[in-house]
């Protein structure tokens, strides 16, 4: 087998609290005034300090105790972003309760298989729209003994569901006695992975495994990020959310903004900016997309970009491998920079420090393009199974590879080219499920994680899904997740559904970006044509297959895309298409769209 190079810490650290809720006490006790949590009101911006964050959530875990959730109990959580899902994840853990985050996308039948398959016996939900989804399936849920809202202004909730406010109006709890109970080896949260096939697993994640990550990851960073300021914008029940904005928060102290839609994340950016972004890749290809459609929309200023960033591209990869830039390269950048760093404070991107692409493949030319800006983005590997990160080079980045191993993880590959991955950051199982356990783990403690990767220099490349490969009429194989990232990296496009299996040849279902469709129209006077009427135009086509053709360059023949059909809609987040952390739902989409798939084949 093949073996990357691995770091490994090894050593307990006395010092390094080894639980979520003794990294809130250390914080609490170390940074009592300093502003922990933020979020927009209508008058303005509240805030609390870690000590009201403290105080609040020992007050919540009070309540939880009176309302009689006890260790081991669980308690499913559905909010948007904001400060009371952190109060109430705390909470849980310091009764020695397990917090369950739902996708707010959630359907009432998918609220009923999560909260009855982890037995929860406290629900609490955002709004009443939210709360609709569990009183429709409440008496399917036997263990669920109280709903709370944290919102309902109308006063729309039955009697019986609980105001959030009440939970605060109680003496608080004891916090270091309360966070003194919890023990490394307790599970600290279940996170629900959004598979793209069959019912989701319940992923258990220790506080052991929790203080190993974010341990590893500040080590990988190589300094404290104490007052870092982050905008929280991904749902909490996605593990690299819930890492980054929640769990390090706890470690480092760092100053989370909470943002209730995804859809502001653009204004959030501008208003806070933030030292650490983490994103999924659409939120970083949307931004290159609006960035280059700028750009072009203004001919005087297109090739003095241009010209900027290729000279940023060159000081990017002179940083990357380690080398000094020399005088004359410095003095190219100080100029280009002056662009550039326009660009970039409109953005809201001017003090980032360090940003992170996740959860999906990430297309070499949009990850080069932010780095070329002076965005330092870079790659992280990683699965719900393994706390998140399982690779990631914040700073030496490659683009196409996801780096090396996160300090005191191993790396490996199985004779099929599976990537296997052993250290502290791999879970505990998965919960009530020990077949699909043993399938996932091996006696040696090694994570199937089912991508397929290739090892260089001790670097990974993961090189595709190994359930999702495609094998051609003629018998080769293909990774059509490789196709579909680099798809969605042309302006046009937002997601993309390769086919081919047992066919001639490639062909490809594509969505097209409304924000770019609607620029495309403008720049052809069609501004008000609807969006099924413009996806016929021939006009259109032919750019999106230019654009296609394009992309077919970078991959062999047998790899290329000789058709595809544009859809006149998108695919919506958590739907029959895509999951909640938009992976594409390939069986689904190849059965659904059967009928368009085979018209290309015609």
């Amino acid at each position: 087998m093949a073996e990357a190079e691995t770091t490994s810490t090894g050593r307990a650290d006395p010092g390094w609290p080894a639980t979520a809720t003794a990294a809130l006490v250390a914080t609490v006790t170390s940074r009592p005034e300093e502003v922990a949590l933020r979020w927009r009101r209508a008058d303005g911006w509240g805030s609390w300090t870690w000590r009201d964050y403290g105080e609040r959530a020992a007050r919540v875990a009070a309540s939880l105790r009176q309302l009689g959730v006890e260790r081991g109990d669980r308690v499913v959580v559905m909010t948007r972003n904001r400060p009371e899902f952190h109060l109430v994840d705390v909470a849980a853990m310091l009764v020695g309760a397990v917090p369950v985050s739902l996708y707010n996308s959630s359907s009432a039948e998918q609220v009923r298989y999560v909260a009855g398959h982890a037995k929860a016996v406290v629900a609490v939900v955002e709004h009443p729209e939210f709360l609709e989804r569990f009183l429709k399936v409440r008496d399917q849920l036997p263990e669920l003994r109280h709903l709370v809202v944290v919102s309902d202004p109308e006063a729309m909730a039955p009697p019986d569901v609980i105001p959030f406010r009440r939970l605060l109006d109680v003496a608080p709890a004891d916090l270091r006695a309360e966070a003194a109970a919890a023990r490394p080896e307790d599970v600290a949260t279940l996170i629900y992975t959004s598979g793209t096939t069959g019912p989701p697993k319940a992923v258990q994640i220790t506080h052991a495994n929790v203080a190993w990550t974010v341990r590893s990851v500040i080590e990988a960073i190589g300094h404290r990020l104490a007052g870092w300021r982050i905008v929280s914008f991904l749902p909490m029940a996605h593990i690299a959310e819930r890492v980054a904005t929640h769990y390090v928060h706890l470690y480092e102290g760092t100053e989370v903004t909470t943002c209730r839609d995804a859809g502001f994340i653009a204004q959030y950016l501008r208003e806070v900016h933030p030292q650490l972004v983490l994103a999924v890749p659409r939120v970083w290809e949307k931004a290159h997309a609006s960035i280059r459609a700028l750009a072009a929309a203004s001919p005087e200023q297109r090739e003095p970009f241009e010209a900027a960033l290729r000279v940023g591209q060159e000081v990017a990869e002179a940083r990357a491998a380690g080398r000094p830039l020399g005088r004359a390269l410095e003095r190219r950048w100080a100029e280009a920079d002056r662009l550039l760093s326009v660009v970039r404070d409109l953005a809201g991107l001017d003090r980032v420090e360090l940003a992170v692409t996740a959860a999906a493949p990430i297309a070499p030319e949009v990850l080069v393009f932010f780095r070329s800006l002076g965005v330092p983005l870079s790659e992280l590997y990683g699965l719900s199974e393994s706390t998140g990160p399982l690779t990631w080079d914040p700073y030496r980045v490659r683009p196409g590879d996801v780096g090396h191993p996160i300090p005191g993880c191993e790396v490996r590959l199985a004779p099929d080219g599976e990537v296997l991955a052993r250290g502290g950051n791999v879970f505990a199982g998965y919960h009530d499920d020990p077949v699909r356990t043993a399938e996932a783990l091996d006696p040696d403690g090694w994570l199937h994680t089912g991508d397929l990767g290739a090892i260089e220099d001790g670097r990974l490349r993961i090189v595709g899904r190994k359930k999702d490969l495609l094998v051609t009429a003629g018998g080769e194989n293909v990774s059509p997740s490789t196709i579909e990232t680099a798809l969605r990296a042309a302006p046009l496009v937002s997601q993309a559904c390769v086919a081919g299996d047992r066919r001639p040849y490639l062909v490809a279902l594509l969505t097209v970006d409304p924000d770019a469709l609607s620029t495309w129209a403008r720049q052809h006077d069609l501004p008000d044509m609807a969006t099924s009427d413009l996806v016929r135009l021939p006009a259109l086509q032919a750019e999106i297959e230019r654009q296609v053709s394009e992309v077919n360059q970078g991959f062999s023949r047998v790899e290329q895309v000789k058709r595809f059909a544009v859809l006149d809609h998108e695919w919506p987040v958590d739907s029959e298409e895509l999951t909640p952390t938009m992976k594409v739902k390939r069986d689904r989409v190849l059965a659904k769209y059967a009928a368009q798939i085979d018209a290309l084949y015609a």
